[in-house]
C-alpha cells in the first residue's frame, strides 16, 4: 500500500490542486518534503498573505485553491483570510499541521485547537480521527468547498499521519448546480408582467454562478433599471450600460428611498441588504414588491423582507427572460457627460481614478481596498468585462494585496491593478515580496493621505466628533518599503506626473508600486451625508 502522503498528492493532482500556497512550520514539513515536480509552491511571508493569495487564485480560476499553513498560527494569523473567503463564497481547502498524535495528550508545544477556533467561518472543519482518513477528508473538503454557496473548509492534520499506509482514494464527480423552484419563479414572472417600473439589483453571486450574460439579457428584455448591491465585492453588470444606475447605499432608509420609484424589485445574487451605518427605516417601501434570488440558503433565511428563491442565478435569470413579457424600450436622451475632476494639489482621489480610467486596459482586473475613496473609484473606473472587480467582502483589512497577487497568478493574460490605501496596505504588506518572487506583474497604486479617512468620515456621519485617538498615520514611506521587498516603486505628487507613471507601469511586465499623495477624504460616509439623518453616538 502507498502512504497517506503519496495518496494525497495523487488526489490533489486529480482534483486540479497542484499549486500550494503556504507558510510552512515544523508540523508541515513531513507533507512538504520532496514535493512532486508537477506541483508549485507559492510562499507567503505571513499566513494572511499565503491564504489571501490562495483566495485570489481561487477567484481567478473558479476552482478550489489549496493552502497549507502552520499549526495554531493558521487560525491566528490566517483567520482573516478565512473570514474573507466565508463572506465572499470563495472555495478554499486550507490545511494545517498538528502536533504528533502520539503526544497530543501531553499538550506539547504547537498543539493546535484551530478546528474549534475557525468553525464559525468555514463550511466544515475537521481533524481526521485516523491517519488513513486524511485523503478522504481532503476529498470531502474539496466537494464541500465547491458546492454553492462556495466557501472555505479547514483541515488539521497531525504531522505523523503522512507516513502511514493508506488505501487508494480516487476523485469523484459531484454536481454543483441546483435549479431554483419553477413555481416560485413563475410568481416573479407574473409580478414582472404587471410591473410599471421594474428594477434589478445585481450581486456578487451572479459571477459565482456564471450568470453575467444572462443577467444583461434579462435587464434588456425587461428594460429594467439596474443597481449594484451595497458595498459590492464584485461588479456584475457593465458600468457603461445605459440601464445601469450605480450602487445602492448601505443603510435602510437611504436604500429604500433609492428604490421608491420601482413597484417590483428583483435582487439577483445579493443579501437583502448589506448595511453599514444604522439609519432605520423599511427594508423596502411598502408599495414595492421585493423578490430575492440567491444561491445561499443563509441569505434567504436572513432577508428582512421579500420572497426568497434559492438556486442557480444563471438558470433563474434565463428562466425569467424566457417566460416574462418583453417591455418596450423607452426613448432615452443622450447621457450627459459627467464633468471630469480638475487637477489640484494635492490631487483628489477622483482625479487619480479618472486618469487611471483613461489608461487602464479594458480587460484589466481591479482588486481594491481604499475604503475612504471607494465612491470615487466606483464613479470613475468604468470596466465592462466579467471578472473585472474584486473588493473586501467584509470590514477586515488586508484583503487586496494578497488577493491581487493570487488573481494575477491565476489570470496571467490580464493585468491586475490594486488601488489600496496607505493604511490598508499595512495589514498584508508582505504580499509585495511574493509578487516579486513569483513575477506577478500587479500594479499597486497606494493612495497616501497619512490618515484613516474612512474612520474620520464615520466620526462625522455619526456625530462622534474628531476628538478620537489613532486617526492619523504619519511617517510611512511606502516606496522604500516596496523597494526593500525588491519591487520597483515610484512616488507621485504632481498631477502631471501621474499619467506617465501609470503608462510606464502598464508597459512593464514586472510588478510595480506607485504611491500617490492625495487630498484627505472622508467628506461622506459610503456616499451618504448628514441629510439621511444618521444616528448620533455622542
Amino acid at each position: 500500500m502507498s502512504t497517506v502522503r503519496e495518496i494525497t498528492y495523487q488526489l490533489l493532482r486529480d482534483l486540479g490542486m497542484t499549486v500550494i500556497f503556504g507558510n510552512p512550520g515544523s508540523t508541515e514539513l513531513p507533507f512538504l518534503r520532496d514535493m512532486p515536480a508537477d506541483f508549485k509552491y507559492v510562499l507567503g511571508l505571513h499566513e494572511r498573505s499565503a491564504a489571501g493569495m490562495a483566495l485570489g487564485y481561487a477567484l481567478a480560476t473558479r476552482q478550489a485553491a489549496f493552502a497549507n499553513l502552520h499549526s495554531i498560527a493558521s487560525s491566528g494569523n490566517g483567520l482573516s483570510s478565512l473570514v474573507d473567503a466565508w463572506h465572499g463564497h470563495v472555495p478554499l481547502v486550507l490545511t494545517t499541521g498538528q502536533q504528533d498524535r502520539r503526544q497530543l495528550l501531553a499538550e506539547p508545544f504547537l498543539v493546535s485547537r484551530a478546528v474549534e477556533t475557525v468553525r464559525p467561518y468555514v463550511k466544515w472543519a475537521c481533524e481526521p480521527v485516523r491517519a488513513e482518513d486524511v485523503p478522504a477528508t481532503i476529498a470531502r473538503g474539496y466537494y464541500l468547498a465547491m458546492q454553492p454557496p462556495r466557501g472555505p473548509v479547514f483541515l488539521s492534520i497531525p504531522m505523523d499521519d503522512w507516513t502511514h499506509e493508506c488505501p487508494l482514494v480516487t476523485a469523484r464527480r459531484v454536481s454543483q448546480s441546483v435549479s431554483p423552484d419553477a413555481v416560485a419563479l413563475d410568481e416573479i414572472v407574473v409580478a414582472l408582467n404587471s410591473s410599471r417600473s421594474p428594477a434589478i439589483i445585481v450581486g456578487s453571486q451572479i459571477e459565482e454562478d456564471q450568470g453575467w450574460h444572462e443577467t444583461i439579457a434579462l435587464a434588456e428584455h425587461l428594460v429594467a433599471c439596474v443597481y449594484q448591491q451595497p458595498i459590492a465585492s464584485r461588479w456584475t453588470f457593465p458600468r457603461r450600460h445605459p440601464l445601469f444606475r450605480g450602487g445602492l447605499l448601505p443603510a435602510q432608509q437611504p436604500l429604500a428611498d433609492q428604490l421608491a420609484g420601482h413597484d417590483v424589485v428583483v435582487v439577483l445574487g445579493a443579501p437583502i441588504f448589506l448595511y453599514y451605518a444604522h439609519v432605520p427605516g423599511n427594508a423596502i417601501k411598502p408599495a414595492t414588491r421585493l423578490f430575492h434570488l440567491t444561491n445561499s440558503p443563509l441569505d434567504a433565511a436572513a432577508a428582512l423582507a421579500g420572497t426568497s428563491v434559492v438556486g442557480n442565478l444563471a438558470v433563474a435569470a434565463r428562466y425569467l427572460r424566457e417566460h416574462a413579457k418583453a417591455r418596450k424600450s423607452e426613448t432615452r436622451s443622450t447621457p450627459v457627460e459627467k464633468p471630469q475632476p480638475v487637477p489640484e494639489y494635492p490631487m483628489t482621489p477622483s482625479y487619480l481614478f479618472s486618469v487611471l480610467n483613461r489608461v487602464i486596459p479594458r480587460d484589466a482586473i481591479l482588486c481594491e481596498e481604499c475604503p475612504s475613496s471607494k465612491g470615487d473609484l466606483d464613479r470613475h473606473l468604468l470596466l465592462d468585462e466579467p471578472g473585472s472587480f474584486y473588493s473586501v467582502p467584509n470590514g477586515v483589512l488586508g484583503f487586496a494585496l494578497p488577493a491581487a497577487v493570487g488573481l494575477q497568478l491565476g489570470n496571467p493574460n490580464r493585468r491586475v491593478v490594486c488601488p489600496v490605501g496607505d493604511g490598508s496596505i499595512q495589514y498584508s504588506i508582505q504580499a509585495l515580496w511574493s509578487a516579486v518572487q513569483y513575477q506577478a506583474p500587479v500594479i499597486f497604486i497606494v493612495l497616501c493621505n497619512s490618515d484613516y479617512s474612512a474612520l474620520k468620515s464615520f466620526c462625522d456621519f455619526t456625530q462622534v466628533g474628531r476628538n478620537v485617538h489613532g486617526m492619523d498615520i504619519p511617517g510611512i514611506d511606502i516606496r522604500k518599503i516596496a523597494e526593500g521587498y525588491g519591487m520597483a516603486a515610484t512616488h507621485v505628487e504632481r498631477t502631471e506626473e501621474l499619467e506617465p507613471a501609470l503608462r510606464d507601469a502598464f508597459a512593464s511586465r514586472e510588478p510595480r508600486l506607485i504611491s500617490v499623495k492625495v487630498a484627505k477624504g472622508g467628506q461622506t460616509c459610503m456616499g451618504m451625508d448628514q441629510s439621511v439623518n444618521p444616528p448620533n453616538y455622542r
